[in-house]
């Protein structure tokens, strides 16, 4: 994640409205030449300018579809735009409206970190007979460790298809059988665990690598006997979620459903009356019947927008905990015109740049799981591969501002 700026105390300064105004005649003028993404969690008022709403991978497939727009601005967070920008033609500018909209998440599972994990879990499980390991990134990760985990033959997993990644990661190995295929999941533990547990797994299978800790924390014998070693990361927000939130909800509201994201801790989930992804839980309460009764385990802003937009159900969020996402709360109207500003004057501001060689194996790592999911067999890294980088090669984004023609009109 790159440091932002402060923008000009005029931006914040400036009446509501104006900023509203001054966005619509931007985004009129540069017409097809611009598209506006807008993930679920963003607030209503940058929402109302987004071409497109969904989660971050859905977002970014629809800008690489897009072949004719030649600038996207991703109102979401920093690994969204790294996403966009790998997925994406060269010669579209994927632009981030506050540099500082990351995630803490993603900044949990660090590209020398991973490094040191596996060479240390490997290390570990070196005398076992047939051991492989099988790094499984979930897509709320930066580029550097998506390209990581697709040189060393991972795959990418999203929310909703985390079950199916992982049951091609095992190759048929199954609860009960001699772990000599492992995983190792990051950033977020939950997630791994939720679905592995599932799957059949027992809790007793996985281990968690405590990335702060020497050696994560474990021993040789606890890396050698898991199925799973799950990175010891969360979201911020669906952390917040716990047990006795739902026992409360249910003694408030009678008849009430629970339905959280997987992100949520597994005690959360066990109680819970369903569990997906933000499409999920969007797609589900639509399509429920008039009078229905929803808590929500997930960002607030995503459950208020629910909750206006279907005024015939009863839809709450599961906590009444600041279950806000602070960094995605950084892109605002504000900051959206001032980039818009700049595009207006000849000028790129906040271009997400992945370098070469982490766009060219996070691209495998994430075609490894459209393959997985589509049923297709599993395509080989293209020729030719880029040469090694070096290490003063791995910044994966880049804060930029350069002039370039841009026509109004």
């Amino acid at each position: 994640m790159e440091w932002q700026q402060p923008i000009p105390k005029q931006y914040l300064q400036m009446p509501r409205a104006t900023v509203l105004e001054r966005i619509a005649e931007h985004k009129k003028a540069l017409g097809k030449r611009l598209v506006i993404l807008g993930h679920h969690y963003q607030q209503d008022d940058v929402v109302a300018f987004a071409d497109y709403v969904g989660d971050s991978f859905q977002l970014s497939r629809q800008a690489a579809e897009l072949t004719e727009t030649e600038f996207v601005i991703f109102c979401g967070v920093h690994f969204m735009a790294e996403s966009a920008d790998v997925l994406t033609s060269p010669h579209q500018k994927v632009i981030l409206p506050d540099m500082g909209a990351g995630c803490s998440m993603a900044d949990m599972a660090q590209a020398d970190d991973v490094v040191d994990a596996w060479d240390i879990i490997t290390e570990a499980c070196r005398d076992l007979d047939q051991f492989e390991l099988i790094p499984i990134t979930y897509v709320n990760s930066s580029a550097a460790v998506k390209s990581f985990v697709g040189e060393h033959g991972g795959a990418v997993c999203t929310s909703s298809n985390c079950e199916k990644i992982l049951t091609w990661a095992l190759n048929g190995q199954k609860p009960g059988d001699v772990p000599r295929r492992k995983i190792i999941f990051f950033p977020d533990q939950h997630l791994g665990r939720n679905t592995a547990y599932k799957m059949g797994f027992g809790l007793d299978t996985m281990v968690t690598w405590d990335y702060r800790a020497m050696r994560g924390g474990l021993n040789d014998e606890q890396i050698a006997e898991a199925n799973f070693i799950l990175w010891k990361g969360h979201c911020s927000v669906h952390q917040l979620f716990r047990p006795e939130h739902v026992d409360d909800i249910r003694r408030r509201i009678e008849g009430i459903l629970v339905i959280v994201h997987p992100e949520c801790r597994w005690e959360v989930v066990q109680k819970a009356d369903m569990v997906g992804s933000t499409e999920f839980i969007g797609r589900t309460i639509r399509e429920s019947p008039p009078g229905s009764k929803w808590a929500v385990g997930t960002e607030v802003h995503m459950v208020n927008r629910l909750a206006t937009s279907h005024p015939d159900k009863q839809i709450v969020i599961l906590s009444d905990c600041q279950c806000l996402c602070t960094t995605m709360y950084r892109i605002d109207p504000p900051h959206l015109l001032h980039v818009l500003d700049h595009l207006a004057q000849g000028r790129i501001m906040n271009q997400i740049r992945v370098n070469d060689y982490d766009r060219y194996w996070s691209r495998v790592s994430l075609q490894r799981m459209l393959d997985i999911t589509g049923g297709r067999p599993v395509s080989p890294p293209p020729e030719p591969k880029p040469a090694p980088r070096h290490d003063d090669d791995a910044m994966s984004g880049a804060n930029t501002s350069h002039h370039l023609a841009v026509v109004a009109g």
